[in-house]
C-alpha cells in the first residue's frame, strides 16, 4: 500500500548531497528563528526518517533537538562554537564523521541556515579526508557545491581544517620519533 504524500514528509530547505547518497547537509529542520515552524519541522523529520538517515548531526550551538525522538530519527549534538580552539572542535567532529560515514546509511548534518559557516564546514572535512587535498581546491568544489563564493568565515574554515590535517601529521611524527627512540 503506498503512503501518503503527507507520510512521506517534505525536504529540507537548502538540502544538498556533498557525497551522493552518503552525507547531505541542509538548513534546521523545521527552519530557525522566526522562520521556524513546528508543522513543517514534523514534516522534514519525517522525510529523513524515511529516507533511512542514521543519524541527524546539529552543529548549533544550544539546539534542541528532543522533537526528533518523538519520530524515531536518531540524532547527535556536536555544537560548532565559533572558539579559538577551532581546530582541536574540527578534529573531533571531523574524525566522529568520518567513522560514521564508514556505514552504509546516509548522514545529516545542519546548522541554523546552509551558511558560509556551513559550508566551510563541508570544505574542511573534503581537506581533512584528503578526498581534496589542497585549500585552494577544496574551496573551489565548496563553492561549485554551494552555487556560490564562499566568504572569509568559510575560507577560514577550510583552513582550519587543514590545520587540523597539519596537527595529526605533526602528533604522527612525534610518536614515530617516540617509538623509533
Amino acid at each position: 500500500m503506498a503512503k501518503g504524500k503527507w507520510a512521506q514528509g517534505i525536504p529540507p530547505r537548502d538540502f544538498r548531497w556533498v557525497i551522493a547518497d552518503k552525507f547531505a547537509i541542509c538548513e534546521k529542520l523545521g527552519g530557525y528563528g522566526e522562520h521556524h515552524r513546528p508543522v513543517r519541522r514534523q514534516e522534514e523529520v519525517i522525510w529523513v526518517r524515511e529516507r533511512r538517515f542514521r543519524y541527524v548531526i546539529s552543529l548549533t550551538p544550544g539546539d534542541d533537538l528532543s522533537g526528533y525522538d518523538e519520530l524515531g530519527v536518531r540524532w547527535k549534538h556536536w555544537p560548532l562554537h565559533g572558539t579559538a580552539d577551532l581546530v582541536t572542535s574540527l578534529a573531533a567532529i571531523y574524525t566522529e564523521l568520518q567513522r560514521l560515514l564508514r556505514t552504509d546509511s546516509p548522514i545529516l548534518v545542519h546548522m541554523e541556515e546552509v551558511s558560509d559557516r556551513l559550508a566551510g564546514f563541508i570544505g574542511g572535512y573534503l581537506v581533512f579526508t584528503r578526498m581534496v587535498p589542497e585549500v585552494s581546491e577544496a574551496i573551489q568544489l565548496t563553492e561549485k557545491l554551494m552555487e556560490r563564493p564562499l566568504g572569509p568565515v568559510g575560507r577560514q574554515m577550510v583552513t582550519a581544517g587543514h590545520r587540523v590535517v597539519e596537527a595529526n601529521e605533526a602528533d604522527s611524527q612525534t610518536e614515530k620519533s617516540e617509538s623509533d627512540a
